[in-house]
């Protein structure tokens, strides 16, 4: 296994609301320093959940809500983030019944991921959600959320969605698939 490198000097150059950039001297295994710069998060530090739910035909909730970074109203799975002394299972029910309605009887913690491990040091849990039932809880978004969904035999063409384009949730889809199928539970 590599030796990470030494950090030398740790700053934080610019600071938002809900970012920090901080930049980090690092010296490496052979002596050479570099200057890498990450984009930390100011929140919690408790993490975040993204839910594939599954309705009983075997199609995955997609909520629809703005998306500020790509100014534009976006198809993804539900998400949040965990709150302080939450459990992931218990975040992802809670930010299921927030964003899309629904609650789930059954709940699988499936993978960690992360959206771009060189310039951002968060993570978010993916939890599997079955079993689903109606039940709404008052969230903390600006505007209602359009429920749509997609099968999981038809993922490839969930790419070609003018409205989708998050990297993370086309994964954590395709991981449940493959999960769902190796264990017999789905016929693709």
């Amino acid at each position: 296994m590599r030796q990470k490198p030494t950090v030398l000097a740790r700053e934080i150059v610019a600071s938002s609301r809900l970012f920090r950039v901080e930049e980090l001297q690092l010296r490496f295994s052979n002596g050479v320093e570099r200057t890498y710069e990450r984009l930390a998060s100011r929140g919690s530090g408790y993490g975040a959940v993204m839910i594939v739910a599954l309705d009983e035909q075997g199609r995955a909730l997609l909520v629809e809500e703005y998306c500020g970074g790509t100014d534009s109203y976006e198809l993804s799975l539900p998400k949040g983030l965990v709150e302080p002394g939450e459990d992931v299972l218990d975040a992802a029910n809670r930010e299921l019944k927030e964003e899309a309605g629904f609650g789930a009887r059954r709940l699988e913690f499936l993978a960690e991921l992360s959206l771009s491990p060189g310039y951002m040091s968060q993570k978010i849990q993916v939890v599997l959600a079955r079993d689903l039932y109606e039940e709404h809880l008052p969230g903390d978004e600006p505007e209602p959320m359009r429920l749509d969904h997609v099968d999981l035999r038809e993922l490839s063409s969930l790419i070609q969605h003018p409205q989708f384009s998050e990297g993370r949730a086309l994964a954590a889809l395709y991981l449940t698939r493959d999960l769902l199928t190796q264990r017999g539970e789905f016929k693709p």
